[in-house]
């Protein structure tokens, strides 16, 4: 078992038709508390009948809420969903809300410095209160991982060079690491290039990229592993890149095969995207079967490239 501690947004994704709990720091502790970890949300809600579900909802799945705070000044986050004809999401995210403004604590800091893992992504950053208290938090923690969540108008080139820049990990998905690596004056126009380039730049050693149903690709420790995806029906992908990215850290931190690691998490992924909602109910047995129906009919394809 690991601790992990994750920072940002706790909020409800407002679908035309229902509402469900989210926000990718959560999505992230809910996996990976899934997966037989110790795991704390670093948040806040505001006090309202929104906050308090919340609340209710993250102590019902065993997570840590010591250090959610509960604003009286800001409402509890929302974000309205909006699905396209293939499933994939849209998002209108509204501003300001609780999570925008957390707080430092020593509490807070406590609980980054006993983690194993420390994850936060970068639409977190988008107000100065919150980003500040991140970067407070950052200098506390033993492995640092950044998930891009690109969400205009809601991140700077300089915010995201400084969080790439402390990162131990960073996860993309590929349009956000062309764009990340246009800024950052890349010419390169291969992945591999650009993960290379990116890696040499922030001085990261490790960098996933997911593709959508593509797979991923990861670069650990200076080699590459390839997932080339699974064959599913999307029902929404809200939340895969989050499940994607706890299984995918969960192994990694375990010290497995990072082969056997980004095959695991993009078996996750899809089985939340074949699923309503970010944080649907899946077993390890499903997991396993999902992967591995049968001897005879794999739907996984999968190849190991290590010297590129």
């Amino acid at each position: 078992m690991k601790k992990f501690t994750c920072f940002g947004e706790v909020l409800w994704d407002v679908f035309p038709t229902y509402k469900k709990i989210g926000g990718a720091p959560l999505n992230v502790a809910l996996r990976l508390q899934s997966l037989d970890n110790e795991v704390a949300i670093l948040s806040s809600v505001g006090n309202d009948e929104r906050g308090r579900a919340l609340l209710d909802y993250i102590i019902q799945n065993g997570l840590d809420v010591t250090c959610i705070e509960v604003s009286d000044k800001f409402k509890t986050g929302k974000v309205k969903v909006i699905l396209n004809d293939k499933g994939s999401a849209f998002y209108d995210i509204e501003y300001p809300r609780a999570w925008d403004n957390i707080k430092i604590t020593q509490e807070s800091i406590n609980l980054v410095k006993q983690s194993d893992g420390f994850v936060f992504g970068s639409l977190a950053a988008r107000d100065d209160f919150s980003r500040k208290t991140l970067y407070g938090l950052i200098e506390h923690a033993k492995f640092k991982i950044f998930d891009l969540n690109l969400r205009s108008p809601y991140y700077t080139r300089e915010v995201l060079s400084y969080l790439m820049n402390k990162a131990d990990f960073i996860k993309f998905n590929d349009d956000e690491l062309y764009e990340v690596c246009k800024n950052e004056g890349s010419k390169h126009l291969s992945l591999e290039q650009n993960i290379r380039y990116i890696s040499k730049k922030t001085n990261t050693n490790n960098i996933c990229v997911t593709k959508g149903r593509h797979g991923a690709v990861l670069m650990y420790d200076g080699k590459f592993y390839y997932n080339s995806g699974y064959l599913i029906k999307v029902i929404d992908t809200v939340g895969s890149g989050d499940s994607f990215l706890a299984s995918l850290i969960n192994k990694l931190l375990k010290n497995k095969d990072p082969q056997e690691a980004i095959d695991f998490a993009c078996a996750v992924g899809a089985l939340v995207a074949k699923s309503e909602g970010a944080n649907p109910k899946i077993t390890k047995e499903r997991i396993n079967k999902f992967i591995n129906p049968d001897s005879n009919t794999p739907n996984l394809l999968t190849h190991k490239k290590n010297d590129l």
